[in-house]
């Protein structure tokens, strides 16, 4: 839930990762509910995982929290361009790092108040079937 930004936040977010969409979205008219050119509702897609945002027109003493983060699994270094576009202007919980659970991970607040926790994983089907092959030989 947004206050005005939801349809900024999503053309940043589909402009920053590959394979992502918006996918519907309806506006306030005039004389409706909310602010005229504001989101009733929308979706989006990110790596095809679908997204419902909205912009409230009613005015909250909260926002949105880290207790609930957008969780996306990166395939290459493409981590480090997603983990510096959403730091701009937000602020870091985890800095990205190679950490014992993952080669690259990092937790951040971005601009809009989203929490966003980025994994680059290490390569354990690597890991596991070197020791299984090594488990094997004579």
């Amino acid at each position: 839930m947004f206050q005005g930004k939801a349809e900024e936040a999503m053309k940043y977010y589909t402009n920053i990762i590959d394979e992502s969409e918006i996918t519907n979205l309806i506006r306030y008219g005039g004389n409706e509910a909310g602010e005229e050119g504001t989101v009733v509702k929308a979706t989006f897609s990110l790596k095809g995982l679908e997204f419902l945002c909205i912009d409230s027109n009613v005015k909250h003493e909260f926002t949105i929290t880290p207790s609930f983060s957008i969780y996306l699994t990166c395939e290459t270094e493409e981590i480090d361009r997603i983990y510096e576009k959403l730091m701009d202007g937000g602020s870091a919980l985890m800095p990205l790092e190679d950490y014992s659970f993952s080669k690259k991970f990092g937790w951040i607040n971005d601009k809009f108040g989203v929490s966003w926790q980025l994994n680059l994983p290490n390569n354990y089907k690597t890991k596991s079937t070197d020791a299984f092959r090594a488990f094997l030989r004579p």
